[in-house]
């Protein structure tokens, strides 16, 4: 199982970059940003992979509802030629607060938007000219997308619901998942997405699970601080509805944290749940987030 981490976004830009250089230098197989209320997903790893080597570079995620296919996929690509290839295009649909209320778009019915807009983004991607027309998703070019030096992202779909899974599994590379506990990766995602690449004729999907993780000596500290950064999510209809496959209130119960015997028994865990790919969001004071950082750039690979 490879492990990368969280992109701190809250930082000045040169400070991030610093960051992202030392998971590098620690071994870590991919750094990720996400799309928020901050920066610009893309356009910072673009940044980034211009002044830093050999990391994978994951937005997760970009939404959909707020970019046209060809948008996206132009930046997509520009972003691959500054990173030497290296961006790894995570999508997801927001939620209806988001879509609705701050953009002004209709929510209905979600799967299908994701469906028809990867219909046109993956051919553009891929350099291929599109003609599409859906039923909410129209997108046309006059030829291929041309952007040199650039090979076409691997794509993976933010997919929690059996819909989106399939979708995830027949249409891209996989998925990449956040507060989705253990034992609902091992129970729900694995087996869903897998028989919905299988029914394709698709490669085995790559499956990469976002979790707070922290090694610490006081454990129920760890657990009140993952509470407070992470308040928003249970409170996220598509998230509520994995924390309660989990069995789960918050977001610190399927949080990875203790010392290090219980981090790594965490870590073990996801793996034998059937994750491709831990991406740690590393949660705690300096001193703990060093101790994180380490221990969890020991287990790479194991």
């Amino acid at each position: 199982m490879r492990i990368g981490a969280m992109i701190e976004l809250e930082k000045p830009l040169d400070q991030v970059v610093a960051d992202v250089s030392e998971l590098a230098r620690l071994g870590f197989k991919s750094a990720w940003a996400s799309q928020i209320f901050g920066y610009d997903a893309l356009t910072l790893l673009a940044l980034v992979g211009t002044h830093v080597a050999g990391i994978e570079l994951g937005t997760g995620v970009v939404p959909v509802y707020s970019r046209h296919p060809q948008a996206l996929a132009q930046q997509a690509l520009t972003a691959q030629a500054a990173t030497d290839n290296r961006i790894v295009l995570g999508v997801g649909l927001s939620h209806q607060v988001v879509v609705e209320g701050l953009w002004g778009y209709s929510y209905e019915r979600p799967a299908r938007y994701m469906r028809e807009y990867l219909s046109a983004l993956m051919p553009m991607l891929n350099k291929e000219a599109v003609s599409f027309s859906g039923e909410v998703v129209t997108a046309n070019t006059y030829g291929p997308l041309d952007v040199p030096g650039a090979e076409p992202p691997e794509v993976l779909v933010a997919a929690l619901g059996p819909a989106m899974l399939k979708t995830a599994g027949t249409m891209t590379s996989g998925t990449v998942t956040w507060m989705t506990g253990i034992q609902t990766v091992a129970s729900h995602i694995v087996p869903t997405i897998e028989a919905a690449a299988r029914e394709a004729g698709s490669r085995q999907p790559r499956i990469c699970v976002a979790l707070p993780v922290c090694v610490t000596s006081d454990a129920a500290k760890a657990h009140e601080r993952i509470d407070r950064a992470f308040s928003i999510y249970p409170n996220l209809p598509s998230y509520r509805a994995m924390l309660d496959r989990e069995g789960a209130e918050s977001a610190s119960e399927i949080a990875i944290v203790g010392d290090e015997a219980a981090v790594r028994s965490g870590v073990a865990s996801l793996k034998s749940a059937g994750a491709t790919d831990l991406v740690a969001s590393i949660v705690g004071n300096a001193a703990e987030s060093n101790e994180t950082r380490a221990l969890l750039a020991s287990l790479q690979g194991g």
